[in-house]
């Protein structure tokens, strides 16, 4: 079993070893030692694990362990990932693990500017972490030299796809030189996944350490179910108000909107304990707001679906599900939020009638039933409904029946033959002699 290994009794440098001592790390998860040994044989390998089981640590070690000081300029390694957020976790966590070695990163992310990066690209690197947009700009104008890649990890592959990737991912990897090493972590193995690894990668090895879908075992799942917005705005002041336990949370929404709108409704006491993050504020935010809620200043954080791949913190006590998902993997993705690790975690979904349907896919793929607490008598019932909720009016529309036609021309007639008339014109003498039988000059004025 893992947590009877210790990573003393892996291939690792004293370095790496002194690294992780020094962040209390002892135990290798399940992924972090099934594929290290494959890994350090060279073989392209497929890792499937589940969000929060170390996959970041899984392939940076032997990457690390295999890495050898060099005077070449340009980077050897490759990192993809989908999301800033990751990038910079990405590379901190390699700086972790380097702190007495001499590796050089460099973070490629969008939403700054393009030729600050640039200018920092022109220095010696060797590893390089990026998100596919800004990493295939600077390939493409010469700021990076992929030729010289040993090795490529594409991290959270199943996301990049859902977020529509596909076509940087294609052109960077067409970019890369043939002989490589390939490393893939997925939580989810997609039909789409495996198309690209049949095109791109050399027979993967694929290593997985528990099937879609499995719930993490220290994570507890409770299930409200509550008629409207207003009334989940309610529990979440009540839940806030009335458990301790609440000490670091997540609150996830479906949309951008939704999540201004939940702080909103906040009371100024948690409003102050609390901050918003999605993909339309401002990326120095995004990251101050990560910070301040990884140090416990703000111990609320309210979020989207792309922040919960994007984020890897410890020590988060509840998240709390403010809708159910529409695609049950990305609630896998939002509980393993908390529960990291060895730690315990709890997850609370608030779901309307609505969501019944999505309540029974999140099960369905769990293959358990989430336990459903009732509210408590204290939560107020709300008869204020938004926009969204309001019963749509079902009007009958009745078509009206156009008077049939008849396929008719232009109005016409013949003319009668007393109408029938040609304009002719007579001459006067003809008229006269008509008239008076004989021709009738005209006499000149005196």
């Amino acid at each position: 079993m893992a947590d009877r290994i210790l990573f003393s009794d892996l291939n690792l440098s004293t370095a790496l070893l002194n690294a992780l001592a020094a962040e209390g790390l002892q135990h290798p998860t399940a992924i972090q030692q099934k594929v290290f040994a494959t890994v350090m044989s060279g073989a392209d390998v497929c890792g499937i694990a589940q969000t929060g089981t170390g996959k970041t640590i899984a392939y940076l070690l032997p990457i690390l362990r295999l890495w050898n000081y060099t005077k070449e300029k340009y980077a050897s390694v490759l990192i993809i990932v989908p999301t800033r957020e990751l990038v910079t976790q990405v590379a901190s966590a390699i700086a972790m693990l380097t702190n007495t070695m001499e590796v050089s990163v460099a973070a490629v992310y969008g939403g700054v500017n393009i030729n600050t990066q640039k200018i920092d690209l022109d220095r010696k690197i060797d590893i390089i972490v990026a998100t596919p947009g800004r990493l295939y700009d600077l390939a493409i104008h010469g700021s990076i030299r992929l030729k010289h890649i040993k090795r490529v990890v594409i991290d959270e592959m199943d996301e990049l796809l859902n977020l529509g990737f596909r076509p940087q991912l294609i052109n960077i990897l067409q970019l890369l030189p043939a002989k490589r090493q390939n490393l893939l972590f997925s939580a989810t193995l997609l039909p789409e996944v495996e198309a690209l690894m049949v095109d791109y990668f050399d027979n993967p090895t694929k290593i997985e350490t528990a099937p879609s879908g499995t719930p993490l075992q220290n994570i507890d799942q409770f299930l409200f179910y509550v008629p409207n917005f207003f009334t989940k705005i309610n529990l979440l002041h009540w839940l806030f108000a009335n458990d301790e336990s609440l000490k670091k949370v997540v609150v996830f929404a479906a949309s951008k909107k939704m999540a201004d709108l939940i702080f909103e409704h906040l009371p100024e006491i948690l409003k102050e304990k609390a901050a918003v993050i999605h993909s339309n504020k401002e990326q120095n935010l995004r990251f101050t707001t990560v910070a301040n809620f990884e140090n416990g200043n703000t111990p609320i954080l309210i979020a989207t679906d792309i922040i919960a791949r994007g984020i890897d913190i410890s020590d988060v006590t509840h998240v709390i599900n403010f809708d159910i998902p529409p695609i049950p993997e990305s609630y896998m993705h939002r509980i393993g939020r908390t529960g990291r690790a060895t730690k315990k975690g709890i997850s609370y979904s608030f779901a309307t009638s609505a969501e019944l349907t999505l309540v029974a896919q999140v099960e369905a793929l769990m293959q358990q039933s989430i336990t459903i607490l009732e509210l408590d008598a204290a939560v107020e019932i709300s008869q204020v409904l938004t926009n969204d909720e309001m019963p749509k009016l079902q009007t009958k529309e009745i078509k009206l029946k156009s008077p049939v036609q008849d396929e008719r021309g232009p109005a016409f007639h013949e003319k009668s033959a007393k109408n029938s008339k040609t304009n002719v014109v007579v001459r006067r003498k003809d008229r006269m002699m008509k008239k008076y039988g004989k021709p009738i000059k005209r006499r000149g004025k005196p």
